[in-house]
């Protein structure tokens, strides 16, 4: 019955919020909660900060090594081989993936699957980089022997110099000896943060070396918000048929006619050589409405230069022009003469604000 009194008091207690002290086990009572948040921020701080050292003394020991990949996988006519095993495969799936989205060709071999007919995958024209914390890791035996029996390039990334990676590479980047965030020592942390930065790095030198443009990025990105915002005007706009256009000399019905069956609220104006020179809108109709308007011709009314825009400008490029120029509408074209028209509707649909 004592136990029982002694157990309900522990209960009561306990929802009342004002536990502390011990229970009648000895075990320690629960901390308070803002204890709790503070030792939790206190590690997430202490992780964060291992790792951000970690990569300042990454960047600071990059040297000759770290050129002579970028040589070796910027000089290959064959795609980047990124494997690893583990945490380290991890990694490397996204480094190659990393690379591939960025001009450079590359994928990921698993190295316990190269060992059972993958390794026909990497041809001789290729490179390799192989990823392993301790530089030992027997999955990647067999494509290191494959590397150095055909003479493919091999860059090494391992933290142990002496590691037998290392030593058969033709490139071995060794990242610096930093602490594991983990309190332990053992969880691969620090590590692999140092690793993935490492292999954007890479990607992102071979980006700049070959002139990668954001048009190029679009390329291989066509899905998503970024697709999207890389469109070109050339992607969206109207054009063939579905262009309004007429000469100077037409007369203003046959331009109202042209305009309300396009029905972009405005129409070009080309000369005899099919330049664009004027641009005639629902704004000029309305204003100079009178009797004898349809007898008249289009370049009696039309507003000379007209605002235009380049075949390979990007659709933000257009939004913002036209916001500047608090206009609805823009010509594309190419040596003066009209390929298309792009409405601010068009933008807005495509996803660029």
């Amino acid at each position: 019955m004592e136990g029982m009194t002694a157990l309900t008091s522990v209960i009561t207690s306990s929802r009342s919020g004002s536990l502390t002290g011990s229970l009648t086990d000895g075990s320690a009572a629960p901390a308070d909660s803002s204890q709790v948040e503070n030792r939790d921020l206190a590690c997430a701080t202490r992780v964060l900060r291992t790792e951000a050292d970690a990569l300042l003394a990454l960047a600071g020991s990059l040297d000759g090594k770290f050129l002579r990949a970028l040589d070796i996988l910027q000089g290959i006519e064959g795609r980047v081989i990124v494997t690893g095993m583990g945490k380290s495969g991890h990694v490397a799936r996204k480094i190659a993936a990393t690379m591939a989205s960025t001009g450079t060709p590359a994928f990921f071999v698993h190295p316990g699957e190269a060992s059972h007919g993958d390794l026909g995958m990497i041809a001789r024209i290729d490179a390799v980089v192989a990823l392993s914390n301790s530089g030992e890791t027997h999955e990647l035996a067999d494509i290191i022997a494959y590397t150095r029996r055909f003479g493919i390039p091999l860059i090494g990334m391992t933290r142990r110099a002496a590691s037998a990676l290392a030593e058969q590479s033709d490139v071995a980047l060794v990242i610096p000896p930093e602490p594991e965030a983990c309190p332990l020592g053992l969880a691969p942390t620090t590590s692999t943060t140092m690793m993935l930065a490492l292999g954007d790095a890479l990607a992102v030198a071979l980006l700049e070396r070959r002139g990668f443009s954001a048009a190029d990025f679009r390329e291989f990105h066509p899905g998503g918000q970024l697709g999207r915002a890389l469109l070109k005007v050339t992607d969206i706009m109207h054009k063939g048929e579905d262009l309004p256009l007429c000469r100077l000399d037409s007369p203003l019905s046959d331009v109202i006619f042209e305009m309300t069956a396009k029905r972009l609220g405005c129409v070009g104006v080309t000369d005899e050589a099919g330049a664009l020179v004027g641009i005639i809108t629902d704004g000029d109709l309305r204003r100079h409405l009178t009797p004898e308007l349809l007898a008249e011709r289009a370049d009696s009314i039309m507003s000379p230069r007209p605002k235009t825009i380049r075949p390979k400008a990007l659709i933000v490029e257009a939004l913002r022009e036209m916001n500047d120029k608090k206009i609805t509408t823009l010509f594309v074209i190419e040596a003066d003469r009209p390929l298309g028209i792009v409405h601010i509707h068009d933008v807005l649909r495509a996803g660029a604000a």
